[in-house]
């Protein structure tokens, strides 16, 4: 098997299923499809299976997060590869194998993502350089729309390059990523610890200081749509958004498990 798809689904069956389509539009050859489901409590899991048999749908009976999602497809997924994408993508023509193709070139790269645009076909950016402290900091609070504030943030969005090449990136997001079986052999899989959020530049940094690169291929193109869940004011946000205060827990658990540790250098 060249390729396993993994998508991990809660409560977003439309867009699963807009995700599926797409891709089944234009699957390359040997390759399978895995849907787990994390206990959506809804009909998500029969129609699936019923709409599309041909793909594998996995019944998580409870909502472990993210990471541990995609950790359950990747204990049966036979692929060589492993593209992990949200539900709230869709594959645009070519982009799958043109991935595929990329990691074939390039034995050394653990990680790589392709192009995410707005369904407007606006550039989203979807490759980063590591978080610090005061990076959250500027994002989550006034200070952000300080002088520094604002070039902190440029920054770290590597807005001072032209997203129409191909990059070495400190993190790609998660909602879209080719990862190589053999580098995840030898780093391991996806940090369950983090339940939301973080998973994506844990992963990312760990196939750095394991030898692998992480590349951005903008050729690669996936339309998402994504929002941001979580508010950007941090004390409202703790208070009334979920997804905000799972943000915040998973930053306090990222700069935790890293302190003291140096950047992985690649530049």
């Amino acid at each position: 098997m060249k390729l396993s798809i993994i998508i991990v689904n809660y409560k977003m069956w439309q867009l699963t299923r807009a995700l599926v389509e797409s891709l089944l539009k234009d699957l390359p050859k040997s390759t399978e499809i895995i849907v787990v489901d994390n206990n959506s409590g809804d009909d998500s899991v029969y129609l699936l299976r019923s709409d599309f048999p041909e793909i594998t749908v996995l019944d998580n009976p409870e909502n472990m997060g993210l990471a541990a999602g995609v950790n359950m497809a990747l204990k049966k997924a036979k692929g060589s590869y492993y593209l992990i994408l949200n539900p709230d993508m869709v594959a645009l023509p070519g982009a799958v194998q043109t991935l595929i193709d990329f990691m074939d070139k390039n034995p050394e790269v653990g990680v790589s993502g392709g192009k995410l645009i707005s369904p407007n076909g606006k550039l989203q950016y979807s490759c980063y350089r590591f978080y610090t402290i005061m990076t959250i900091i500027y994002r989550r609070t006034f200070l952000g729309k300080t002088a520094m504030g604002k070039q902190t943030i440029r920054n770290f969005l590597m807005k001072d390059f032209d997203h129409a090449e191909i990059k070495d990136v400190d993190w790609l997001m998660g909602a879209c990523l080719m990862v190589r079986k053999k580098a995840i052999e030898k780093i391991g899989k996806m940090d369950e610890q983090f339940f939301l959020y973080f998973e994506d530049v844990d992963w990312c940094r760990r196939f750095w200081e394991g030898g692998w690169r992480v590349m951005y291929v903008p050729s690669a193109v996936f339309s998402h749509f994504h929002q941001r869940s979580s508010e950007r004011n941090a004390i409202i946000g703790v208070l009334t958004n979920r997804p905000t205060r799972e943000h915040i827990k998973s930053a306090i658990k990222y700069f935790w498990k890293f302190r003291g540790k140096e950047m992985p250098k690649h530049e």
